[in-house]
């Protein structure tokens, strides 16, 4: 199930950023535009993409995203994660910068010039680039993976020596502690049997 939610999530950010990019893009050229047809043109497609792309896919993001959080609780001891919510926080402020904006431009209530429009397309850019990177790096963190590595199993219960081969699974054994019926930290601390 979790597979699906990712899909969710991705689905949700390309929306929602492809569309906030290509808003301010189209913001940029509309504030140039002399022809009154065309302005308002540009300005009901940049309501479009707002209105029917950029803020559903922000919400389909966030739903996804407490799902996924919800379904690994352990990834809120993560720094990543705090540092990438960190981001997402300001990739709403600069949302609602572009909204509000447009909204003020098209109503004639203020004037857009192009070099902030540009401003606005490359906070976003880095916004997101930053959320790359925190999301497929993890430059920092407390590290599940290395954390669970050298733990050996106990081959006479039945279990595989070794270290269990997903996260998810390390976490909730991590968290539970016990494996049914068979306590894996009494079996860590026993001796070995010595075999003839």
């Amino acid at each position: 199930m979790i597979a699906w939610v990712l899909v969710f999530h991705l689905t949700g950010l390309v929306f929602w950023l492809g569309s906030l990019l290509a808003v301010t893009h189209v913001l940029a050229i509309h504030s140039e535009e002399p022809s009154r047809e065309a302005r308002a043109t540009l300005g009901r497609l940049e309501m479009k993409l707002l209105k029917g792309l950029a803020h559903p896919g922000a919400a389909v993001m966030v739903i996804s995203g407490i799902i996924m959080i919800g379904e690994n609780p352990h990834y809120l001891r993560e720094h990543w994660l705090h540092a990438k919510l960190l981001l997402v926080a300001l990739l709403f402020i600069l949302d609602l910068r572009v909204y509000f904006r447009t909204t003020a431009f098209l109503a004639g209530r203020a004037e857009l010039r192009r070099r902030e429009c540009m401003a606005l397309h490359g906070g976003i850019s880095l916004v997101f680039f930053g959320i790359l990177i925190l999301v497929l790096l993890k430059p920092f963190g407390l590290r599940v993976r290395q954390a669970f590595a050298p733990v050996r199993f106990c081959p006479r219960a039945g279990l595989p020596a070794g270290p269990l081969p997903d996260r998810t699974a390390m976490a909730r054994l991590s968290d539970k502690r016990i494996v049914g019926e068979f306590d894996v930290e009494a079996a860590l601390r026993r001796p070995p049997r010595r075999t003839r």
